[in-house]
């Protein structure tokens, strides 16, 4: 909080500064231009007043205006949830590019919120608008990764940046244990989570709006899928007037942000001696390397820069065609897009390609339809190599036999690592097709029903998924070995919506009701196939292999899997204003769930109301020259979480294969012990906000502090090994999740030429478990703590390294000098388990960013800074257990030695047996992304039949401050025989060049 009062003060000064006006010059003249968005795109129907007067016009299709002024003037621009802005122009002024920057605090702008739209003057919960400038002129595949530390309690982790991978995302903490707490994502009305798909389905071009909602009051209409918030996307549709054709593209490359380099040559070798030396080993060979393949190597000076081998440059190219336009009576937005990325590490790779069509069409005064249809194909084809093993290789190993092919083990006779290069010789065909569907239809009613709508939503998904792959005699794989897997998922939605809205005198009633459903189905089957007499059909033909049986899917070898998921719902909201001062919200939601039991009710009700004062429309303060505005929102309400998959609450057994007889013989397990009685998961939240605006909005900003209590957890419940199951699903247990959320944009600098604009935001959270099991007892096997965050990292406290001289005797008799020293916690003069303590949480105390925006006439610059601060993390780097020296370390992890008395790494002959996980600060402070773009003259592009032209230079991950040592703080990064470690992928960095153009 103090960083942020200095932030605070930093600005206001610079705002207190930057308050003038320019004077104007005398004469008349006639005055044309465009009205563009910071990126370069044209606003049509934008509107330009002359200030106090009632003269004005209204940009065209093309965003073009032309206005005659009798004297010099001041011109308001405005254009809806854009921020409003005032251009001096005299008799000099022949033509004028006015770009407007988004608002987000009009409070006549409409806002998406769910199932429909508010005005912003309306809303009585916690939404936040993304900045539009975040969803444009970034290099990203998934537009949650521009999200990254922009927008206050949206907690966007990159853990890996696998080509086409999806970041993580975590809505105002952590409320659950074990279910999930991703938010629910609906695009144009229609969920896009629970059908298979994903945000990178969504071409980020698209998307017109974002709305993110946090609070119950506002994430509860969305009942059992809301308790981790709601994302709300919104993609373009076409407006009235003619076509407009728009090209947006970009194309740079990609390195890693930064590289963990290994040991070079003479470190390598001397790390070996070191090694002998501190485990009272003796060299067997002159040459100071293990194995016999290194030993010539060494001795005719030939080494291996692996490193080198397995990475290379990556670019990024994105390339989007879209036309819209329309009458009064139809409209419509097309648009295609092509997006490539060849990753840094070699073999990896991502492929999209999207077609998008959005329709609405007025078939008469009182019924209008639309339709909102795409398709995406994902393509992440292709073998990878391994960086892991490419940072464990000997220098002196050897990467190629004598034939040319990859030598599988560099560094012969050791097996340890096989050559991190092996994995380019498969064949991988791993690709996704999701057709989406959507349509609507809506009924205006006339008479004395005016105000009365009835809407159908109606949306279907088809995701077929492949994954194909074969790994032969050059990948180690001696027999052959092939897997063909298909998967297909489909969904649909079916949204009956009631409207109602009334206006008497200041009164205003705005109800909506809502009687739905959805389903899921999903299948998947699959083969494997192993001991194929050559390499050549891959997996074109498993049926030829000696052994085949089914794959491996949802965790049997059954080769077939398929399940069903079903959703009803009910749902009512009422919307009163009175004199646009004071709001009240009611919401209350019914949600039926398939995955539920049959010993309880499947129906959950989640209520909730909020209220909201607009006290800027008070009498005393609507003349007021300092508030412009100021709403003061508090809600309260209830939202479920039915996170877990289908069938849990039933009790089922899985197959197995054993040999009887000489025979394989199909035979069946325990699997899953179901419980009948298993429910919602229920979060209860408060909410106090405000919204601001003061100095003519030159400052303006949201605070909202929270408190959410979540019972009836969703926990998986260990089981004594006896009862032939692992653990059951129950509803146990309470968390409490309670933070503060800071928005603060300022316009420090508003000249004609020049303007300096300033987003700040800030949030902290903290959630705790309240109770487990009833007993207000810690679970120390789960590492869950009454009172303590859901993720902490529970160990040793580590105080030093032993050094020579000093007696380990009294304390931990079995160290010698270069283990870990750890303190004795409990005072029983020795070290034991019970000296472990909770040392901190994994997720970030606080986390911030500031984007600093300036304009110069046509030329704008963006630099946003995001930090995360507070979290720990176990770093595996500093730990390579059991491998007897022989693999390549990281150069910037040290080892003791004797004679440099380090306290902060352990000898080469250390032992964790403690099982201590080396935790370590992983705070951070990013340069997230730089955005230099430029808008051309009106003059000069006209000619070539061009409404506008924007070029811009954006660079991304340029930048991290941090005392972590390691690829990335925030990156998970594998070790071997743990997770996903052959997919272990840096953060990167991108640079690239683009334009986007809208033609006349």
């Amino acid at each position: 909080m103090r960083k942020l009062i200095y932030l605070l003060l930093l600005f206001s000064f610079t705002i207190i500064s930057g308050l003038w006006q320019p004077a104007f010059a005398q004469g008349s003249f006639t005055l044309k231009g465009r009205v563009l968005d910071s990126k370069g795109n044209t606003l049509p129907g934008a509107t330009v007043k002359v200030e106090g007067t009632t003269q004005g016009v209204m940009a065209d299709a093309s965003g073009s205006f032309s206005i005659t002024l009798k004297a010099p003037s001041t011109l308001v621009v405005s254009f809806t949830g854009m921020a409003t802005r005032s251009v001096s122009v005299t008799s000099a002024t022949k033509t004028i590019d006015v770009t407007l920057s988004d608002n987000g605090r009009n409070l006549n702008e409409v806002v998406v919120v769910g199932y429909g739209t508010q005005k912003r003057a309306d809303i009585t919960g916690s939404v936040t608008t993304v900045p539009k400038a975040r969803l444009s002129q970034l290099p990203v595949t998934n537009v949650l990764q521009a999200l990254e530390g922009a927008v206050a309690g949206v907690n966007i982790t990159t853990t890996s940046s696998v080509p086409g991978s999806q970041p993580t995302t975590l809505l105002r903490g952590q409320n659950s244990i074990n279910a999930s707490s991703s938010p629910f994502v609906v695009v144009d009305g229609i969920p896009l989570s629970k059908t298979g798909g994903s945000l990178n389905d969504i071409n980020p071009n698209d998307i017109a709006s974002m709305e993110i909602l946090k609070d119950a009051s506002a994430a509860a209409i969305y009942g059992t899928n809301a308790s981790n918030g709601v994302i709300l996307i919104t993609t373009k549709r076409g407006t009235t007037g003619k076509a407009v054709i728009r090209y947006t593209g970009y194309g740079g490359f990609e390195n890693l942000a930064h590289v963990l380099e290994p040991r070079d040559p003479a470190s390598f070798t001397q790390k070996y001696l070191d090694y002998l030396s501190q485990n009272n080993l003796k060299q067997q060979f002159t040459e100071p390397v293990y194995n016999s393949g290194e030993r010539a190597n060494y001795a005719a000076g030939r080494t291996v820069d692996w490193m080198k081998e397995v990475t290379q440059q990556g670019y990024m190219q994105d390339h989007n065609l879209s036309v819209s336009g329309g009458t009064p009576d139809v409209k419509y937005y097309v648009s295609g897009d092509y997006l490539k990325q060849k990753g840094v590490v070699k073999g990896y790779q991502y492929n999209r390609v999207s077609i998008r069509s959005n329709l609405d069409i007025n078939v008469t005064n009182y019924l209008t339809v639309g339709t909102s249809a795409f398709i995406t194909n994902n393509n992440y084809d292709g073998g990878r190599a391994n960086l892991l093993f490419a940072t464990a290789m000997s220098p002196y190993g050897s990467v190629y036999n004598t034939d040319g092919t990859y030598m599988i083990y560099p560094q012969a006779p050791e097996q340890l690592y096989t050559n991190p290069l092996l994995g380019l010789t498969t064949s991988v065909i791993n690709r996704s097709v999701n057709l989406v569907g959507n349509g609507y239809g809506e009924i205006k009613f006339g008479g004395f029903l005016k105000g009365l709508r009835y809407r159908l939503n109606v949306g279907y998904n088809y995701l077929p998924t492949r994954y194909n792959s074969y790994s032969g005699r050059l990948a180690n794989t001696p027999l052959g070995s092939a897997t063909a897997r298909n998967e297909e998922t489909r969904s649909y939605t079916i949204d009956n919506l009631l409207y109602y809205t009334k206006d008497i005198g200041k009164h205003h009633i705005d109800i909506t009701g809502l009687y739905g459903a959805q389903q899921r189905n999903y299948f998947v089957s699959g083969l494997t196939g192993t001991g194929f007499i050559n390499d050549e059909l891959t997996f074109n033909q498993i049926g030829v292999a000696s052994t085949v049986s089914g794959a491996s899917v949802n965790g049997s070898f059954s080769g077939s899997y398929a399940d069903r998921y079903a959703l009803n719902y009910q749902m009512g909201r009422a919307v009163y204003s009175y004199d646009q001062r004071y709001v009240i919200t009611v919401t209350g939601r019914r949600d039926g769930s398939s995955v539920f039991g049959a010993n309880t009710s499947k129906y959950g009700f989640f209520p909730s109301a909020a209220l909201a004062w607009n006290i800027s429309n008070e009498s005393f303060l609507q003349n007021s020259k300092i508030v412009n505005n100021l709403k003061l929102r508090g809600s309260y309400g209830s939202a479920g979480n039915e996170a877990i998959s289908v069938y849990q609450t039933i009790t089922t057994d899985g197959t197995v294969r054993f040999p009887f007889n000489g025979v394989s013989n199909v035979g069946v397990q325990a699997s899953n012990l179901g419980n009948a009685n298993l429910h919602w998961e229920s979060t209860k939240q408060a909410n106090i906000g405000v919204d601001f605006s003061v100095l003519k909005n030159r400052i303006s900003g949201t605070i909202d502090a929270y408190n959410s209590n979540t019972s009836g957890l969703l926990l998986k419940r260990s089981l004594p090994a006896i009862t032939g199951y692992a653990n059951v699903w129950d509803n146990l247990g309470k968390t409490n999740n309670k933070g503060l959320e800071v928005t603060l944009t300022t316009r420090n600098i508003q000249g004609d030429d020049f303007r300096w604009e300033s987003n700040i935001v800030y949030a902290t959270n903290k959630n705790k478990i309240v109770d487990l099991y009833g007993d207000k007892q810690s679970d120390l096997g789960n590492r869950w703590f009454i009172g303590q965050p859901i993720s902490v990292i529970y160990d040793y406290k580590m105080v030093g390294v032993w050094q020579k001289g000093e007696d380990p005797s009294k304390q931990d008799p079995t160290a010698k000098p270069g283990d870990l020293k750890f303190a004795d916690l409990n005072g029983d003069g020795k070290i034991t388990p019970d000296d472990r303590t909770v040392l901190g949480q994994t997720t970030p105390k606080w986390t911030g960013g500031l984007t600093n925006t300036f304009h110069y006439k046509a030329l704008s610059l963006s630099v946003f800074i995001q930090t995360a601060q507070g979290a720990l993390r176990n770093n595996a780097d500093y730990n390579y257990a059991d491998e007897a020296g022989r693999r390549n370390t990281p150069a910037e992890i040290g080892y003791w030695t004797p004679t440099n008395g380090s306290q902060e790494f352990q000898s080469l002959s250390y032992t964790n047996t403690r099982g201590y996980g080396y935790p370590h600060d992983a705070s951070y402070t990013r340069l997230k992304d730089i955005t230099l773009s430029y808008n051309l003259p009106t003059s000069l592009i006209s000619k070539w039949g061009i409404s506008s032209l924007n070029v811009y230079a954006s660079g991304r991950n340029l930048k991290t401050w941090t005392n972590w040592i390691g690829w990335d703080p925030e990156q998970t990064y594998y070790t071997r025989g743990s997770g996903d470690y052959v997919n272990n992928y840096p953060l990167t960095r991108t640079i690239v060049l683009g334009l986007n153009v809208s033609l006349k």
